[in-house]
């Protein structure tokens, strides 16, 4: 550390007024689920970016790149998530090994 201190003040809208550290733990709690329901889709799928906002298209993709991110998670190699969805887009034969342990199960 460089020794230099700095502060952040950021404002909430609360019906409540809690202590320090439970509106601490209130936001940390908030963030945990956040991350943990859309990190992946919004990294592997650049979610957030995504441009289908007509009808239910929104709402039906989500889907389809969740299940996606499910049936890829059961493939057997040690790579990471990002590099099994880009390897079954590029590898038929993945996709194909993938989609066959799925259905098998």
């Amino acid at each position: 550390m460089d020794g230099k201190v700095s502060s952040e003040t950021r404002h909430f809208a609360l019906s409540w007024q809690p202590e320090p550290d439970i509106l601490l733990a209130t936001v940390r709690d908030h963030w945990s689920i956040e991350n943990a329901l859309h990190w992946q889709p919004d990294v592997s799928f650049r979610e957030d970016a995504a441009r289908n906002r007509k009808d239910n298209a929104p709402g039906n993709i989500a889907v389809l790149r969740c299940r996606a991110i499910d049936v890829v998670r059961q493939a057997q190699s040690k790579s990471s998530l990002s590099i099994k969805l880009k390897r079954a887009g590029w590898d038929e034969d993945f996709l194909r090994s993938i989609l066959i342990s799925i259905s098998v199960a």
